[in-house]
């Protein structure tokens, strides 16, 4: 399932992450070098926190998609009780037993907590932006 998911939501990361890596400018990196810094430490306080914002927006998008994926997951999914469930398989479960007030439960809760994630990503760009430590 992780990487069937994986699959699908990687273009999501990418999408969002190459615009960044295209403006980043070399002479950051090559000044921090000059100063001394080694490649782990340029990357972690130079390139790492121009990412961040990115990689947080790309992986709450592969993440919502993942979420919501019927087509792809229902073929490999195996359905046993506590293993192997997905809620997209629930919720049609639930609608062909014509128990409708169980799938909306199940929607309502994954449409909370994606909104829920989407809310701490939220609040962990707008303290980016302000220059707070996240």
């Amino acid at each position: 399932m992780a990487v069937a998911l994986t699959f699908i939501g990687l273009p999501f990361v990418v999408r969002t992450l190459q615009p960044v890596i295209e403006e980043m400018d070399a002479d950051v990196e090559e000044a921090a070098a000059s100063l001394g810094a080694s490649r782990a430490q340029t990357f972690r306080r130079v390139i790492l926190p121009a990412l961040a914002p990115a990689w947080l927006t790309g992986f709450a998008l592969a993440f919502a998609r993942a979420l919501g994926e019927y087509g792809s997951v229902i073929f490999i999914a195996g359905n046993m009780p506590m293993h192997t469930e997905i809620s997209a398989l629930l919720i049609m479960t639930k609608l062909e037993q014509f128990d409708y007030s169980g799938a909306t439960a199940i929607a309502t809760v994954m449409l909370v907590a994606s909104f829920a994630i989407l809310l701490g990503i939220n609040v962990l760009q707008a303290r980016a932006r302000k220059g707070e430590r996240i």
